[in-house]
């Protein structure tokens, strides 16, 4: 094992299946003379030149649809947003072509496409700079969308990604790219719509993905002083999300925290709340206690931004209520 930071993981990801296929590109903004404005592709265009590791403009519509279209012509883009934010710009080539393209060709195209970058906060970047869109992406049919949490899931995932015929939302976070890890000095996968049991637990099931699951960890580590056991999972994929290991979870547990950095309503914890009470309500002995961001746009303020932002506090307040102490 060799330990790494996550953005070098990122890096190797995309270089290791860039070697290995000559179709595979990768196209954004600062991604080639800059080395990326996270440092993720740090030594790509040295290695691969300028017709694989392309500086885009600042215009996300046309290097997203530009990438669709190749990707229809039997190309493979990692198409690099600097942060999801940005995408919004992109979204119609996103959701009305690469999501979509699959079935309106009646499957005559393929899209092995991945758009990837950081979402959520990254602390005082202000309401335009700090929006989750996991949700957003996921609600909608023909993309799959993938958190990591940690640099090994990172490059794990990544590569599974590069190698999927479908289009794959993949995304980041600028808080994470600094992040230390071990990953193998050979070349691994994960499985894409597969979550992990990070921490075996008996009293209550914590759900969460991102960089956020760090909360859920140091909240944890504070409940088991106390002789509450947690089990934490990570679902690393959000679509298609991994209902088979947090129903087996909770029929052991009986009890569900859910922790998610965005807004309450239609999120990701909404959808694992409906389907929890649907495949094992009598399996709960409490109900479904989910934690998320405030519902307001992101203030700039720090004070009011650690007021807006879920933390280990709220977990353990959620956990206790669950398992009524």
């Amino acid at each position: 094992m060799k330990t790494i930071q996550f953005r070098e993981a990122i890096c190797e990801a995309m270089s290791e299946e860039m070697r290995h296929d000559e179709s595979i590109y990768l196209i954004g903004e600062e991604v080639a003379e800059y080395n990326g404005a996270y440092k993720a592709s740090k030594g790509m265009l040295d290695e691969f030149g300028s017709k694989r590791v392309i500086d885009a403009p600042i215009a996300e519509l046309g290097f997203a649809g530009i990438a669709v279209g190749s990707a229809m012509n039997g190309n493979r883009p990692i198409v690099e947003f600097m942060t999801f934010n940005f995408s919004l710009v992109g979204i119609d080539q996103i959701i009305n072509n690469a999501a979509k393209m699959r079935q309106m060709s009646g499957g005559q195209f393929n899209i092995p496409i991945v758009f990837r970058g950081p979402t959520a906060s990254a602390g005082q970047l202000a309401a335009t700079h700090s929006q989750a869109f996991e949700s957003w992406y996921a609600n909608c049919p023909g993309l799959k969308v993938v958190v990591p949490s940690n640099v090994y899931d990172a490059k794990g995932l990544l590569k599974s990604a590069i190698r999927d015929n479908d289009p794959v939302i993949f995304m980041e976070s600028e808080q994470m790219y600094g992040d230390k890890g071990e990953v193998p000095e050979g070349e691994y996968t994960l499985p894409l719509g597969v979550a992990d049991v990070k921490r075996e637990g008996t009293d209550v099931t914590i759900v969460s993905f991102g960089k956020i699951l760090k909360e859920a960890f140091a909240a944890a580590d504070e409940l088991a002083k106390e002789g509450i056991s947690c089990e934490v999972i990570d679902l690393r994929t959000v679509r298609p999300l991994d209902y088979e290991t947090v129903l087996n979870s909770v029929k052991k547990t009986n009890r569900l925290v859910i922790l998610e950095e965005a807004w309450p309503f239609a999120s990701v914890a909404s959808e694992i709340t409906y389907m929890v009470q649907e495949k094992a309500f009598d399996y709960l002995d409490a109900p479904i206690q989910r934690i998320t961001t405030a519902d307001t746009p992101a203030p700039y303020s720090p004070a009011l931004l650690k007021e807006w932002l879920p933390n280990a506090d709220d977990v353990i307040k959620a956990v206790k209520k669950v398992a009524y102490k």
